[in-house]
């Protein structure tokens, strides 16, 4: 079935962006529909299965009071699943930006269009971790 739905999914009368978090990075398509979300060609609920992560993914399109008047098709590579759904949240708010400019103040304002560019910090020599020193001996 999965497959299915996406075959029904045009790309020609659809909005592009790319979305990003840490390592993740989102290929997201967005057009007007009936409320479908397909994350690599499954439900976005059979996808990301933990309910803070499906809050997340369903948030720029309930501050805006559309989350049933857009289909979202989205391919996300990369990473875990946080950063995943941080990376779709970018690029569908980048989408619906393109597809109507009123929605820009109000995802600008909740932080949604800015790409969060938090990354793990790499381990330094002579320590256990980035900033983990090893413990001190004095004796």
């Amino acid at each position: 079935m999965e497959k299915e739905i996406s075959k029904n999914f045009n790309f020609k009368d659809s909005i592009y962006a790319t979305g990003k978090r840490k390592t993740s990075i989102a290929k997201v398509w967005v057009r007007k529909g009936s409320g479908k979300i397909l994350v690599n060609g499954k439900n976005y609920d059979q996808y990301f299965t933990r309910a803070n992560h499906q809050m997340k993914l369903l948030r720029p399109l309930e501050i805006i009071e559309q989350a049933s008047t857009f289909d979202v098709k989205c391919n996300v590579k990369g990473g875990g699943l946080t950063g995943q759904v941080g990376a779709m949240v970018h690029g569908i708010s980048k989408a619906l930006i393109q597809l109507d400019i009123s929605y820009k103040s109000t995802l600008k304002k909740e932080k949604l269009t800015t790409r969060d560019s938090r990354a793990v910090e790499r381990k330094k020599y002579g320590h256990r971790k980035a900033r983990r020193s090893f413990q001190f001996s004095k004796r």
